[in-house]
């Protein structure tokens, strides 16, 4: 039994859900996200609660009973509250700045770095924090993670470009021989 499938989900007020083959439709104001079922599990919208259950008794039913209910749930959080990711920029000379839907970064090369932020996606910076925000948690990690990818935290001086809660574990440089 999945613990996290057999749990509802309440719809909040402001949020229409409708299912319709296959297809749950969940719309706030004029953003709409669909969420596709493909089949695999039965969904019941009744009494401001969506309930998820396994379509058959074989496995891959009930591995996606649960992953189906988790998906949902985050496009509910999305569309209320939304998601944000933070890093941390460390390092002397690197900096970003945010020009429309272009977050240009200095890292440390020749050249300025310009990252094109995708749709539904904004960035705000704040001296060196950078937060990044959207309805869509997927979207949201992925361009956190290519941000970071453009300078990863080194161990040695902690420079780069880091997720606000990682912890960076640090290396002793060289020794002298004596």
């Amino acid at each position: 039994m999945s613990r996290i499938g057999k749990q509802p989900i309440s719809i909040p007020n402001g949020v229409d859900v409708s299912y319709d083959a296959g297809v749950i439709k969940f719309k706030k104001g004029n953003l709409t996200k669909e969420l596709d079922t493909r089949g695999h599990v039965d969904v019941k919208v009744e009494n401001g609660s969506i309930n998820f259950s396994p379509k058959g008794e074989d496995r891959q039913s009930r591995a996606y009973w649960g992953t189906y209910r988790a998906l949902a749930h985050n496009v509910i959080v999305g569309l209320t509250d939304g998601f944000t990711r933070q890093l941390e920029i460390n390092g002397v000379g690197y900096k970003a700045a945010v020009k429309g839907k272009v977050l240009e970064l200095s890292l440390g090369f020749s050249h300025p770095i310009n990252y094109e932020l995708p749709e539904g996606v904004e960035a705000v910076v704040e001296r060196n924090v950078i937060t990044i925000k959207g309805s869509d948690k997927q979207v949201v990690g992925q361009v956190a993670a290519e941000v970071r990818e453009f300078r990863p935290p080194e161990p040695y001086k902690g420079k780069g470009v880091k997720y606000a809660e990682e912890r960076i574990v640090r290396k002793a440089g060289k020794t002298s021989k004596k």
